[in-house]
């Protein structure tokens, strides 16, 4: 079975030489000096390698059981998920006052690739219990806070969120579940929902649910929308745990992939629940949850092509297969290995460059994220919020394409379990529906989040690369990332330009483009990142700095990006501008 091993060095790079954290300006970033950064990130990548993805396999081949009620995940987890709780792993963004360590956002994100590369279903336990606590931390009263932060923090208990039921997924107006208020302050809720991720497990002692339900009172549609706490064993004054809540796993999920995360259908039969935020406002302290779940799920797209092209390096290395066509290159053995072939080594420069540029666009996401909260800065929440649909989409579209390539490099071991490459290609496959399907996120991006604040935001992007593609000005290593930004990024104003003309009069000429507008966007992405690291290792280069080889490597790999994949934006550009016409012009009823 594929083993992983932590990309130390490249995680390193990014924090120091390109974003440059403790020279930043952000609040806790000071303290990530090299020396701190770099003993965190080798600690966890021995978690992830010895601890999390031994369990990989086993996970993925026993799945998840549920009997009587309880669910009991795969051999190992619990062991495992205890010695992450115990090590401090799941607190270290947390707030110092309710039990966490306090490190900036970033430190979670870069540990928690290393996490999801390992194990992506073992992650989800934690990583949906983040998620659930920052919505309670931003919309919690100072009693909700109290009593679930700390716990939620430590992961002595988990969180969910419940959004989608079995008639509806993405238009929630439709949903069904209901709250009806209580003489005490509390509600009970009713209803189903499915696809709830760590629904139920055997992994902590409670469970606290985030749910989307109506209340009376607030009309049709998602305005009607509230969230509630709804935990699986109620909380007594003290602390302590009280009565089992009127909730129950229905069932479990048969998926293609992270089998070893437990996917449950959840009946709320008159549970006790608490209102979260402000009543009939639930979208919103979801959103909360919602977006820091995005940019993590764009993180597993390209976390799990991580280790599935680690997997397809070391293979390619390996494998003997035919000769060179300009010759020998293994004299002494029977064939050459896979990796001399020029079709071989596209598709793992394909992948390798993929990697560390998604890696460099998610850091930089998180430091706007944490740019956002530690100096209430709009202007980097207003930009990541603009970027969130592309991390998500973007990058779990071409992280299932990646992982897909390294299977492909197997041949037909691929396809079999026994390499556990194939393993990587189901798992992959789920980032791109769940947390908002990639079609959603490319209309969010074109049909708001472009004239959100009046394309204030947009325009300051642009401004960005523009000022990017100017600050290399005569230099000649630069000319081939800043030339290719250059011409994608006035492309992407092109397609923008389109839909501005052409979208008030016919939205389908938007809507029809919105994916390849999505794709486009993270092209442009990718290119300004990868132009950031090229810079960055030219500078280090140039100051006798690090090593020559990465630093080279680097470069090298850069420069097949803006060549290879780069070019790819006229044609989305293309399409776009091809209108609604071909896509909409065959009835359907002639499907």
């Amino acid at each position: 079975m594929p083993g992983y091993t932590a990309p130390v060095k490249d995680m390193q790079f990014l924090l120091h030489d390109v974003l440059k954290v403790t020279d930043s300006g952000i609040p806790g970033y000071a303290d990530l000096d090299e020396g701190f950064t770099a003993a965190v990130l080798e600690e966890a990548g021995k978690v992830a390698s010895d601890l999390l993805a031994p369990l990989n396999a086993v996970g993925d081949q026993q799945g998840c059981v549920l009997e009587n009620g309880v669910v009991r995940t795969p051999d190992g987890f619990r062991a495992a998920f205890a010695s992450m709780r115990e090590g401090g792993w799941t607190a270290l963004d947390g707030p110092e006052e309710f039990g966490g360590q306090g490190l900036p956002y970033i430190m979670n994100t870069a540990v928690n690739e290393g996490f999801v590369s390992a194990n992506m279903a073992f992650n989800m336990y934690q990583g949906l219990t983040h998620g659930a606590c920052s919505a309670i931390l931003v919309h919690g009263s100072a009693e909700q806070k109290a009593t679930y932060a700390p716990k939620l923090i430590s992961c002595e208990w988990t969180g969910t969120m419940n959004l989608t039921e079995p008639h509806c997924g993405t238009d929630l107006g439709l949903m069904r579940t209901r709250a009806e208020p209580q003489a005490d302050g509390s509600y009970r809720i009713t209803g189903q929902k499915i696809f709830i991720s760590a629904g139920e497990h055997d992994l902590a002692e409670n469970i606290i649910h985030l749910v989307l339900a109506k209340a009376p009172g607030g009309g049709e549609g998602t305005k009607g929308i509230s969230l509630f706490i709804v935990p699986k064993f109620l909380v007594n004054a003290d602390g302590s745990l009280g009565a089992r809540n009127a909730l129950r796993a229905e069932r479990l999920e048969h998926k293609m992939g992270i089998n070893g995360s437990a996917t449950c259908v959840m009946g709320f039969e008159g549970a006790t629940g608490y209102l979260l935020g402000d009543l009939h406002k639930g979208m919103r302290a979801m959103f909360t949850m919602m977006n820091e779940a995005r940019l993590g799920v764009g993180l597993q797209g390209y976390a799990v092509a991580e280790s599935a092209y680690q997997a397809a390096v070391a293979y390619a290395r390996e494998r003997l297969q035919g000769r060179a066509v300009t010759g020998t290159k293994n004299p002494d053995g029977p064939a050459d290995p896979l990796i001399v072939h020029p079709d071989i080594r596209r598709s793992l420069m394909d992948q390798k460059s993929f990697v560390e540029g998604a890696r460099a666009l998610t850091y930089w996401g998180a430091s706007l994220i944490d740019r956002a909260h530690r100096l209430n800065d709009a202007d980097a929440d207003g930009l990541i919020g603009l970027l969130t649909p592309v991390i998500k989409g973007f990058q779990t579209d071409k992280g299932f394409d990646a992982a897909v390539q390294a299977q492909q490099v197997f041949g037909g071991h691929g396809y079999i379990e026994d390499t556990g490459v194939s393993q990587f290609v189901r798992d992959a496959r789920i980032a791109m529906i769940y947390e908002g399907a990639n079609g959603v996120q490319a209309l969010d991006l074109v049909g708001r989040k472009l004239a959100t604040d009046g394309g204030k935001h947009v325009m300051a992007f642009f401004d960005l690369i523009k000022a990017e593609v100017k600050a290399h000005d005569g230099d000649e290593r630069m000319k081939p990332f800043a030339e290719a930004l250059k011409t994608a990024s006035k492309q992407m104003q092109q397609a923008a330009m389109f839909f501005m003309q052409n979208g008030m009069k016919n939205p389908d000429a938007a809507l029809a483009g919105s994916t390849d507008f999505l794709h486009l966007a993270g092209h442009v992405c990718m290119g300004l990142m990868w132009t950031r690291m090229a810079k960055a290792a030219f500078t280090a280069l140039d100051e006798g700095r690090g090593d020559a080889d990465f630093l080279n490597a680097k470069v090298t790999t850069g420069r097949y990006y803006m060549a290879r994949q780069m070019p790819a934006c006229g044609m989305h550009l293309a399409r776009i501008e091809s209108g609604a016409d071909p896509v909409m012009a065959l009835p359907a009823e002639a499907f």
